[in-house]
């Protein structure tokens, strides 16, 4: 596992969760999974204002999550999900150490457990 600050690319990376950490910015890139989408069929189903929604739609662009259409009046927004890229490739270093954790964990509890049965016999 690389250690903090000899990641590729901190600037993506940190935009890329910054902008994962919003709920609904999580809510929209689930929607435009499904296909590119105006900013009014993004608001659609959320409580809030569509400028509100274009804010978030501006955080999501910043960190490359999704572009948008300069070209068309409405501007429909589609999902770049290469970028995530970058987070799951940052989370996968972990997961060796996770994994080697939870096996350091079982033959643990397997001694334990072996110990606890030859007390009560």
């Amino acid at each position: 596992m690389e250690q903090a600050g000899y990641i590729k690319s901190p600037t993506t990376l940190d935009a890329v969760f910054s902008a994962l950490a919003d709920p609904t910015r999580r809510e929209i890139l689930s929607r435009l999974a499904d296909g590119e989408a105006s900013v009014t069929e993004i608001a659609a189903p959320f409580d809030i204002s569509q400028p509100a929604i274009s804010r978030h739609l501006k955080v999501l662009e910043r960190a490359g999550l999704i572009e948008r259409d300069i070209a068309r009046q409405q501007r429909p927004a589609r999902l770049k999900a290469e970028t995530l890229v970058v987070a799951v490739d940052w989370l996968t270093e972990f997961k060796e150490f996770w994994g080697a954790s939870f096996d350091q964990l079982d033959h643990v509890l397997k001694a334990l457990n072996e110990t606890e049965q030859r007390k009560n016999k």
